[in-house]
């Protein structure tokens, strides 16, 4: 028979029996309960909409052999000869490698970090003695600033490629099955370190090279064409560069400004980290507290408009950890993560408004948001007592109100927490824009604002304040052939799976050039 597929709605209960869930579909269908016929969840999501929560599954029904999936492999050729550099070794950069592997082009990943499971030393550092390596941290090292911010791997950017691609790939190196079904998939900052260890092994068995604890420092150029990079100090030639290093490399971005290969200041957002306990974020958006056990810890995505800009949340972390992600010394940087479970007491999300290049003194400078980036994230680190990673907090209704909080509640970030006033140490458009927009978001979900939710900060590393300008038809640098500005550090990408699937699309570019 022809494959179908069917909508259908699925109560919490019913949720982790097959057996109801076909009986739903081919009711729905029309269609009798056949031995012959086979059924197959192919998206699976929430509706929290209404007072009770269900789940919505799209299902196909067909032929067994019709309705089971083809998945993508990883299929290596004997290597040519030719080779490309990529610096950064996270998912852009991996994927790309796996996909030159493809066309037989061996990869050279340069990598400032460290392994995935040697980054949990340095991570171990930060929160026990507050000191930052600037080349392993949680931004920095193998697996790229997704591996311990959660895993998240939806996106929205499904027309840059092949998402199912990705997937099927991350689920041949052990990610769980689920991910090819979950509307809003995640693997966990426990999950994903042994998922990009088998890549690594993947990469090393083909013919790949990859060079941890060595920086890119300058680019080698021959007239307008890249020809390598020196990397600790040596020379290291190909056929072509991605450039896959992540938005939080500053260090390239002004190697590039100094070697007059064109960049481009680019609007940003920046704000707070907001952390509520789970149980009321349970209540506030699945209508119930406690929640249904065949339910995940409640996940949010919202948005306002305020002051002229948007205001909205960011990598949202349901039953996690506030995280310290600064990059250097000197500087207080925030983030999330949660486990595979979600299953800690607290839920934390960015929420940040956007900088807009009309807000900086110097619009025209390539760097300008860059170092108002890096101004906030001083003046936060200078706030405190100059040494450590703790974090300025306020009380939620505090902010809203300006006022200092006398007390600040229990928090997930395990360097601490101290009462200051946020609201005038976070630049002044977004400080306000924040406020006005909690008040309009705290009308529409009530408890938001509660007694019990807080504000630490900043947060403000949500995509790249430069854009590395590229040809669309090629993806080659505008000026300089040969190189392949890519990912989230570029401005083409954010998230796992959109800078993926851009790792991908660049290495198929350099394949077509040099070949």
């Amino acid at each position: 028979m022809k494959q179908i597929e069917i909508q259908i709605k699925i109560n919490p209960g019913q949720i982790e029996n097959p057996g109801a869930i076909r009986k739903e579909a081919l009711k729905a269908s029309g269609l009798p309960d056949d031995e012959n016929i086979s059924t197959r969840v192919l998206r699976r999501s929430i509706d929290a909409r209404s007072r009770k929560p269900h789940y919505v599954l799209q299902v196909a029904i067909g032929d067994p052999e019709t309705v089971e999936p083809q998945k993508s492999i990883f299929t290596p050729l004997p290597l040519s000869g030719r080779q490309v550099i990529i610096a950064g070794a996270g998912p852009a950069g991996y994927f790309a490698a796996l996909t030159l592997l493809e066309h037989g082009i061996k990869p050279i990943i340069i990598e400032r970090g460290r392994t995935v499971n040697e980054r949990r030393k340095d991570l171990k550092k930060i929160y026990t003695e507050g000191l930052i390596n600037p080349d392993s941290n949680y931004c920095f090292g193998e697996g790229g600033a997704g591996t311990y911010s959660d895993g998240k791997l939806y996106t929205r950017a499904t027309k840059r490629g092949n998402v199912g691609r990705i997937l099927d790939l991350l689920i041949a190196n052990g990610a769980p099955g689920d991910i090819r079904i979950d509307a809003h998939p995640h693997l966990g900052s426990n999950v994903l370190p042994r998922i990009v260890s088998r890549m690594r092994d993947d990469i090393l068995s083909c013919g790949g090279e990859i060079h941890f604890n060595t920086r890119v420092d300058s680019f080698i150029l021959e007239g307008n064409c890249m020809k390598g990079v020196v990397a600790a100090g040596n020379a290291i030639k190909a056929d072509a560069v991605i450039l896959a290093t992540g938005h939080s490399a500053r260090d390239i971005f002004y190697a590039l400004n100094n070697q007059e290969i064109k960049i481009e200041a680019k609007p940003f957002a920046l704000g707070v980290r907001i952390e509520h306990p789970q149980p009321l974020i349970d209540k506030i958006f699945y209508h119930q507290s406690p929640r249904h056990e065949n339910l995940p810890a409640a996940s949010y995505r919202i948005s306002t408009q305020a002051m002229g800009r948007g205001v909205f949340s960011f990598c949202m972390c349901p039953g996690g950890y506030i995280v310290p992600a600064s990059t250097a010394p000197g500087e207080l940087v925030l983030n999330g993560m949660s486990l595979a479970a979600r299953n800690a007491p607290f839920a934390n999300a960015g929420l940040v408004a956007e900088v807009k290049l009309e807000d900086l003194t110097d619009p025209e400078n390539p760097l300008c948001a860059l170092e108002y980036q890096a101004t906030a994230e001083k003046k936060m680190f200078n706030a405190g007592d100059g040494k450590t990673q703790q974090a300025p907090a306020q009380r939620v209704c505090d902010f809203i109100a300006g006022k200092i909080s006398k007390s600040i509640p229990k928090t997930s970030y395990i360097p601490g927490s101290y009462s200051a006033p946020v609201h005038e140490l976070l630049p002044f458009i977004q400080s306000e824009a924040l406020r006005s927009g909690l008040k309009t978001l705290s009308k529409k979900f009530k408890g938001f604002d509660s007694n019990e939710a807080k504000v630490l900060a900043v947060e403000s590393r949500t995509s790249s304040p430069v854009r590395i300008p590229r040809n669309r038809e090629t993806l080659e640098h505008e000026q300089i052939k040969g190189f392949f500005p890519c990912g989230e550090g570029a401005g083409y990408a954010g998230g796992i799976i959109s800078a993926a699937m851009d790792g991908e699309k660049c290495a198929l570019a350099a394949a077509r050039m040099i070949k």
